[in-house]
């Protein structure tokens, strides 16, 4: 019954939702509520996984050895709960936003946020491979809404954008590698060491592999990253969703759970090629970040960011070793709170300030303190430096790589660490320590209250992470069973 609920209860929200369109106290009443159930419910069945359950649930059972169904496991358990949580944070903000900014549709934006997130609560408890591709298109399609908010033409284009990358890339590779598995291994089932056997044809698993690293779009390894940028065109809650509570999180929860689950590490170890898919997530990394330097546009640079730092989630994968899945784990929640932290304060920017570009950010600090510190410390996250969650997640990936015997690779892990910082801490040089380059004190100050307590709210996740990082690590070690 928890399983089913987890899918009920937003979808549920989502009509209540919708009906309130004349009484917005009672719409975001009704939007906060739905959220914190949703988080009870996944703490409830997080305390029940961790003590050994492995519950599921069938939905239908249409497809001959293959039947819809949830299924819970603690990778999908840990994505569940970061979603979760991180909806209450990000409907919080989405008030204080929305009416600072009077935008228009704000009934429709909570309905489809809701739906979005019950998507998002089927692909972290997708129980095989065909209930994850259904799940993980409904996501797609739920959050096109969300993108096309302002129906201006820059919006639709985004929007055709997203989604054409991201269906193209999922019907075209993710569902073929579906099938593909099926037929090899005659299962489609999420199990601990993988579907193949001991006389798994390992010329075919690099190819099989590909379809998922590649099809899988909403991981955003290049050159499949366009859709991530094209739709920062949607209000600053929306790329909150994308960047930090579901979508890209769900790529990259999906490349994880199909690496560990689908193909099992012990069999990417002994599997000649696979370092191939490591250099690819390398190279996103330094080339995102590259790009990210060069963008003026704040938002922008973030996204670029975001392309950076999920494929160290990617490359956590590849590694095919214990310390490498656990570290990409964390990394999921760690990227998360430090990203939705950035995403707030540019959004907090615009709606006091009305400025969306890193050269408009001088003295800023000067007027709006508490956002820019709060920028600082959801900056040093993603860096990865403590005392931070970014510290903790980028620590034991750089152990995967040691136990894998890549040095190469933790080059490209310590020169992206620069490039990190030379993106970022000059916006927060800049704000505190530069002088606007317009005479006159500005007019504006802080943000909303709303958007302020959700800042508060994202950044104690940071530090709260770090602080109890033996917590997030044994419930991170029980994927693997351990390092």
């Amino acid at each position: 019954m928890l399983l089913i609920l987890m899918l009920i209860i937003p979808l549920g929200g989502a009509v209540v939702i919708s009906m309130l369109d004349r009484a917005p106290n009672l719409r975001e009443t009704a939007t906060l509520l739905t959220a914190v159930i949703l988080f009870l419910l996944n703490i409830v069945l997080a305390v029940d996984v961790f003590d050994g359950a492995r519950p599921t649930f069938e939905i239908a059972g249409f497809i001959p050895g293959a039947p819809i169904m949830l299924g819970a496991e603690p990778l999908g358990v840990i994505f569940g709960l970061i979603a979760s949580g991180l909806w209450i944070v990000t409907s919080v903000y989405s008030i204080g936003y929305m009416r600072g900014k009077n935008e228009a549709n704000q009934t429709r934006f909570y309905t489809f946020f809701s739906v979005a997130l019950a998507c998002t609560m089927g692909v972290a408890y997708a129980g095989n491979l065909i209930s994850l591709f259904i799940f993980y298109e409904a996501l797609s399609l739920s959050t096109y809404p969300l993108v096309t908010h302002h129906n201006n033409e820059a919006a639709r284009q985004g929007g055709r954008t997203y989604l054409g990358v991201l269906l193209g890339t999922s019907i075209g590779l993710f569902l073929f590698g579906v099938l593909w598995v099926w037929h090899e291994a005659g299962s489609v089932a999420f199990v601990p060491d993988g579907v193949f056997g001991s006389d798994a044809n390992l010329s075919l698993i690099v190819p099989m592999l590909a379809l998922f690293v590649f099809g899988i779009g909403k991981a955003g390894v290049m050159p499949f990253h366009r859709w991530l940028p094209a739709a920062m065109v949607a209000p600053t809650p929306v790329s909150a969703l994308l960047h930090a509570v579901a979508v890209v999180k769900a790529g990259v929860f999906s490349v994880l759970k199909v690496t560990t689950y689908t193909f099992g590490i012990d069999l990417l170890a002994v599997t000649p090629g696979t370092d191939f898919f490591l250099w690819v997530a390398a190279a996103t990394i330094l080339i995102a970040s590259i790009i990210a330097l060069r963008q003026d546009n704040l938002k922008r640079r973030l996204a670029y960011s975001t392309v950076s730092q999920l494929s160290y989630i990617v490359l956590a994968a590849m590694l095919a070793n214990s310390a490498g899945i656990v570290g990409g784990a964390l990394h999921i929640a760690s990227h998360a709170f430090g990203k939705i932290t950035l995403f707030f304060c540019a959004g907090a920017i615009y709606v006091a300030a009305n400025k969306t570009t890193v050269s408009q950010l001088k003295g800023i600090g000067r007027v709006m303190p508490w956002t820019m510190t709060f920028f600082a410390i959801g900056a040093i996250s993603i860096i990865g430096l403590p005392p931070t969650a970014g510290f903790v997640s980028k620590w034991y990936i750089l152990q995967g790589v040691i136990d894998a015997g890549q040095p190469a690779i933790a080059g490209v892990l310590i020169i992206s660490t620069l490039l990190s910082a030379a993106y970022l801490m000059p916006i927060v040089y800049a704000a505190f320590f530069q002088v606007p380059e317009v005479s006159g004190a500005p007019s504006h100050g802080e943000a909303p209250l709303p958007i302020l307590i959700a800042l508060g709210a994202s950044v104690a996740l940071t530090f709260a992470m770090f602080v109890f990082a033996e917590s997030a690590l044994k419930a991170a070690a029980q994927i693997t069973g351990g390092i």
